[in-house]
Formats: structure tokens, sequence, C-alpha cells
């Protein structure tokens, strides 16, 4: 079975909550060992350190840190996607507290079984449950969980608001001295955005751009995207160019962001008021990336290749046409389904050289209306 980009995309997101929880784990258990020289000092409630129950306090970790990463990835992400962050943090905080009172009370008795020997089904075992829980020791292990859920919150808040790859990124050093890579880029604008804004004014038109770029979402993962920058109504997409030319994904996100927002067209309708349309301009080049900035830092791309789709899009309404690719793009790309028509050989404003520009139109028609 062959995952989809957005199930790779997810196990990428999930796999470091797994890594945070074992290394927090080894660096307590380590901590424990040295400062009692592996003594019990509470042999009442405590489970001494011996090689399986590290080997099984280690499978938990991973274990446990799996399911806080699907938790936080799959469903609670978009649960409290509209909380401030001191909130997600709240509600959160309480929906892994209880989970892991549930964890330990099913995982404890498990790793007293494997310290003595003793059946799950004695007494025994039990009891030594109900002991652990009201001793100093249960608090110090909430403690513990406590310390790996608040350095996975924290790195699940920064992932969302940088961007997976981008943090990824920043802990690699890859962009840390600048490299020069080719990418392919997509400059999508909103039609009519001056219009649609003064109408809806500003707080209604920011609700309205978070349901537009939420919605493209799925398109943007699904053709192996990366959102470089959002700009007001704008946002730019880059493609390494093997991802981006394979099966014409970077063409293929044009489309189905367009089926997806006419998908979603009568919800915004009767919530904004409007039906919302786009035109974009796509462009292949070199560009330079590297770590910028003295008060905050981001990765940052320069190049004329950026220049250049901007100003492919600027022509969108002049020739006629919501996508407008380069000539560099159209040699790259595939046989598929898309129409391409040359518009000619185009001076684009700022450049010396002439670039030849083609419409794309799909075989496959939509329905929705784009405002001029």
């Amino acid at each position: 079975m062959k995952l989809t980009p957005k199930a790779k995309r997810n196990i990428s997101r999930i796999i470091p909550f797994a890594i945070i929880w074992l290394l927090i784990g080894w660096i307590i258990d380590i901590t424990v060992y040295d400062v009692t020289r592996n003594q019990n000092l509470n042999p009442d409630t405590d489970i001494s350190f011996t090689i399986p129950v590290l080997i099984f306090a280690s499978l938990a970790n991973v274990l446990v840190g799996l399911i806080v990463g699907v938790l936080e990835v799959v469903y609670l992400e978009k649960r409290f996607s509209n909380r401030t962050l001191r909130a997600k943090f709240f509600y959160k905080f309480l929906t892994y507290l209880t989970l892991f009172i549930i964890i330990i009370v099913l995982l404890f008795p498990v790793a007293f079984s494997l310290e003595t020997g003793i059946s799950l089904l004695e007494v025994d075992a039990w009891q030594k449950l109900g002991r652990f829980v009201i001793s100093i020791s249960f608090l110090t292990t909430l403690f513990h969980l406590s310390v790996k859920l608040m350095v996975s919150l924290i790195y699940s808040a920064i992932s969302e608001s940088l961007g997976h790859q981008v943090l990824l990124n920043f802990f690699s050093g890859k962009y840390h001295q600048p490299k020069i890579e080719k990418r392919i880029f997509m400059f999508l604008d909103m039609k009519s955005s001056t219009t649609i804004a003064e109408k809806l004014g500003h707080i209604k038109y920011f609700k309205l751009l978070g349901a537009y770029y939420n919605i493209m979402s799925d398109p943007i993962i699904n053709s192996f995207g990366e959102v470089y920058q959002y700009i007001g109504d704008e946002i730019v997409i880059s493609w390494k160019p093997d991802r981006g030319i394979n099966q014409a994904n970077c063409i293929k996100c044009f489309f189905d962001i367009r089926d997806h927002l006419n998908k979603q067209k009568e919800d915004l309708l009767r919530e904004f008021g409007f039906e919302i349309g786009f035109k974009a301009g796509i462009h292949f080049g070199e560009v330079t990336i590297g770590e910028i900035g003295a008060l905050k830092k981001e990765i940052v791309f320069t190049g004329d290749v950026l220049n250049t789709t901007a100003r492919i899009q600027s022509l969108c309404n002049e020739l006629k046409s919501d996508l407008l690719i380069s000539g560099a793009v159209k040699e790259l790309l595939p046989q598929t389904e898309y129409q391409y028509g040359s518009k000619g050989e185009i001076e684009l404003k700022g450049r010396n050289k002439k670039e030849e520009l083609f419409s794309v139109t799909s075989e496959k028609k939509s329905s929705i209306t784009n405002n001029s």
C-alpha cells in the first residue's frame, strides 16, 4: 500500500515526538540511576532498575511519544486551532494528564511483573499499584511526564508556527551557510481582493483569508509543495524540481486548489458573500537559500526567479489566463492532461530578456466562477 503525501508528512511530524520522549526518558533514568547508585530507596512503591525494566521503560516512552504525536498532528492540532497558545497548552495538558494516569495504571503492574516475575493476576501486583498511586513517587513520575509533555508541546507549537520542514532545516543547520539550489515557484494571488476587503472589513476579511488558506492545505501537501510565504492575499509555494515536475505536481496543485475551493463555494458564499477566484504564475530557476536576520531568524530565498515569477503572475489579467507558466517550466513538464497555449515571448518589467509564457488549462471542467 502506497502512502499518500499527507500520510508521509504526518509520519515525519509524529516521529520527533517519540524521539523527544525516548531521549528525555533516558536522561531522567540515567540521572536517577546515578543519584541513587541503583539502590531502590522506596521498595514498597518504586520499581528497581533492571535491564528488562529499562528496556520496557524505553519502549513505553516511545509508545507514549507516538501516541502524543498522533493526537497532536491528527486530532488536537485542528481541535484547538482557533484557541490562543496559552489555551492550547492548558487544554492539551489536561487531556494528556488524564491519558498519563490511565497509562500508568495500565503499565505499572506490567513493569512490576517484569521486575519480580509475579503474575499480573496476583493481588500483590495491584496492591503495589495502590501504594504507588498515593506515594511521593507517583507525583515524581507525573513531574517527569510533565517535563516530556512540555517539551513536546513546545516542539509542536514551534513546528506549527514555522512549518515542519523549516524547523528541520533550522535544527540540521542545512542553510546556516547560503546554498544555491534550483526551485520551482508559484505565486498565487486572490482575485478582486481589494474590493472584497473593502466590503467585508478588516476582521471578516482576515477570517476569509484563514479559510482560504486552510482550503489550500491539502492540495499543497498532496503535490509535495512547501509554503514559502503568506503575503496578504498572496501565497508563495515552492517545489524541489523533481517533486514539482513529477506528474506535473506544480500544475496539479493549482487545479486541485481550484477544485477544493469549488467544493467549498457554497459555504464561502454563505459566510462571506463572495465566490473566491485566484490567478497564478509559475517559474523555475536558481535561488540562494540561507538563514538571515538579527532580531528574528528566517530561511530566505533570493534570486531573479522570484521577481520573474511575481511578474508572470501580474500578467494573468492582461493575457486573460488564470495560470501562466514560463517556457523554463514548460520544457520540464511531462505529457499530461493539461493543455498549453503559447502567449508569445513577453518582455517582463525589469528584465532585458524576453520570456515565452504559456497559459494552462485542464480537460477537467470546473464550475468555479473566477472574478476578474
